[in-house]
């Protein structure tokens, strides 16, 4: 279809044609001919453009490769998707009056949408990357001279960045009209971006209202695509239309999540999962985002293939908690509660190649394959994600060094008492001084996190945080030894085996399974994360198995052991309420006292008045 570029802008024959017809026309003569052709204010902001482009087409050569430019998550959508999206949005009855597009690209949603939806009167189109902000002019005009349209919609397509538009100006004048705002955002963060040196930014903010260490560690790197999604359905909410932006899926969870505390004004909210690989060549999960604007906030979003129209699930909010299938939520939302001890991650030390180990032919190699010639006493077996398959678990393929018993302990000790051990950490002591996060500073050299007197209990009772299994294995020493995991698992430790069986047991219950994989995402990074975990009221799952029932899976359970756990577990719960309500308290005395002080400081001004 394509005969050349212009501009390093595909550009048709149709449109060489035009333009070869009309060259001697001037600048001004050209946009008026444009405009009365197909719609767009302003073509050529100069006469120079013009010239250059006449001088082009005339000389018919200019055959160049376009940049790469998925690297800053410019993902082309492709003429067929964007047709396939109008379509299903013609279906659910949207006739817009004014299409905005805020990240236009090439132009394909724009061309698109004139090939589906009849009432257009206003387009408005934004773009950054110059080239392509004359692709998309090219491709309006050959739209039109294929076909002759009596009913011009006014276009106008601006070379602009998105983050400085004034999209406020575009909602002041259509207040009365329906709008669909449409597009397929970057799919990159902002850290991504600030890395490749990209001025494609929003100014720095926190647009989140993160708070303390969230806001300056990894929960403050936002994707872009929500920070345009975001501020679009901020500024288009109140009017009448409809809102569909091809996102990733983490970026619509992430807009449901705060939709119940912004509560914007959007609802009939759907996810149209779609096949990135098939159309962007690019493996991740990513959707249509399609909301009603100008309506009552909904909290949940109906999600969809978008390719069979069958429903996958619902997920969102059900009496302000956030669930990921809300029929299997309601089916056991009666366990979700407080878990009563605190789910750990395992050890952290970001020195994989030296510290984690293998026993071969009672000899242990290093991850450098170097055999290692240390003392056993802090070597302790290890469990990954990918080890916690079985049931009960005694044995490991790695082992460890563990050089603390808690976070922060001095490092020295290793020196005197483990010299081996010592000088093959201080030998490789390059591996400790590169490590990259800000945890280790200010540290013992040696340090690793994740570590504590809950480490070194004999029974642990675990589950892999990176894969999508939901089921719980029972650890058990080796070699007389706790055995320890990594941070990509999550544990509680025991000191009687009895009491670890049982809550795998319990853990393990089809009610218990329902309900984690009904506020789990399976498509999330880590699927199982420590806040999910602490939602399991175990002691409201003790109320739905009785001691027969249980006996059956434990046969060495008795009914003294039976009681105790459950007497525990009613204390434990006890002790961390009273300890939340001293905590409250002691809140409430603070801010008294923040008053207190505050109201004297009145008086003394009122005073010195």
């Amino acid at each position: 279809m394509f005969n050349m570029q212009v501009f390093e802008a595909n550009i048709t024959h149709s449109v060489i044609d035009f333009f070869e017809k009309s060259k001697r026309l001037s600048f001004n003569e050209m946009n008026i001919k444009l405009k009365s052709t197909c719609g767009i204010n302003i073509f050529f902001e100069n006469q120079l453009e013009l010239d250059e482009l006449i001088d082009t087409v005339s000389s018919n050569l200019n055959v160049l490769n376009e940049p790469d430019r998925a690297e800053y998550g410019d993902f082309q959508t492709n003429s067929d998707l964007s047709g396939n999206v109008c379509n299903l949005l013609k279906k659910q009855n949207t006739e817009p009056e004014i299409i905005i597009e805020p990240t236009c690209g090439k132009g394909n949603f724009i061309i698109s949408s004139l090939n589906t939806f009849e009432n257009i009167k206003f387009i408005y189109g934004v773009e950054i990357y110059k080239p392509y902000v004359w692709e998309t002019k090219f491709a309006i005009l050959n739209y039109f001279l294929e076909n002759k349209k009596s009913n011009l919609p006014e276009i106008n397509i601006y070379h602009y960045n998105v983050f400085d538009f004034d999209f406020n100006k575009v909602s002041n004048k259509h207040k009365d009209q329906k709008i669909l705002v449409i597009g397929n955002p970057p799919w990159v963060t902002n850290s991504k971006l600030s890395s490749l040196g990209s001025d494609n930014l929003p100014l720095k903010s926190n647009f989140k209202k993160l708070k303390g260490l969230d806001a300056i560690t990894g929960k403050g790197n936002f994707d872009i695509g929500e920070y345009i999604s975001v501020k679009l359905i901020s500024i288009f909410s109140k009017l009448n239309g409809s809102f569909a932006f091809l996102i990733k899926n983490s970026v619509a969870k992430n807009i449901l999540l705060e939709q119940n505390r912004i509560k914007y004004q959007i609802s009939n909210i759907k996810q149209f999962d779609i096949d990135a690989k098939k159309e962007f060549n690019v493996s991740v999960n990513a959707c249509l985002f399609l909301c009603s604007l100008n309506k009552k906030p909904d909290v949940t979003i109906a999600e969809y293939n978008f390719y069979t129209k069958d429903l996958i699930r619902e997920y969102g909010w059900v009496n302000n908690k956030f669930v990921a299938n809300v029929d299997l939520y309601l089916k056991s939302k009666n366990i979700d509660g407080k878990f009563p001890f605190v789910w750990r991650q395992g050890v952290k030390h970001d020195a994989s190649k030296i510290m984690e180990l293998e026993n071969v032919n009672g000899h242990y190699v290093n991850n450098n394959k170097e055999t290692v010639e240390i003392e056993k006493d802090l070597v302790y077996a290890l469990l990954k994600s990918s080890d916690l398959k079985g049931t009960v678990i005694d044995k490991s393929r790695k082992h460890t060094i563990i050089t603390q018993k808690r976070v922060g302990q001095e490092t020295k000790y290793i020196k005197e008492l483990y010299p081996k051990t010592y000088n093959y950490l201080f030998h490789n002591i390059k591996y400790f001084n590169k490590r990259k996060s800000s945890i280790y500073k200010g540290k013992p050299i040696f340090s690793i996190f994740g570590i504590g007197d809950y480490s070194f209990k004999p029974y642990k009772v675990a589950i892999a945080g990176m894969y999508k299994r939901t089921k719980f294995s029972l650890v058990k020493p080796n070699n007389n030894k706790p055995v320890m995991l990594d941070d990509t698992c999550y544990f509680i430790g025991f000191n009687t085996l009895i009491e670890a069986e049982i809550t795998r047991v319990l853990l393990n219950k089809g009610l218990t399974q329902n309900f984690i994989q009904s506020i789990a995402f399976t498509d999330a990074k880590r699927m199982i994360t420590k806040d999910l975990l602490m939602r399991i009221d175990l002691t409201k799952i003790l109320k739905e198995i009785d001691f027969d029932e249980l006996q059956l899976e434990i046969p060495n359970l008795n009914i003294i052991d039976w009681e105790n756990y459950k007497v525990k577990l009613i204390k434990q719960e006890f002790e961390k309420n009273q300890q939340l309500n001293l905590f409250d308290k002691q809140a409430l005395h603070t801010t008294q006292a923040i008053r207190n002080v505050g109201i004297s400081a009145d008086k003394q001004v009122y005073a010195s008045k």
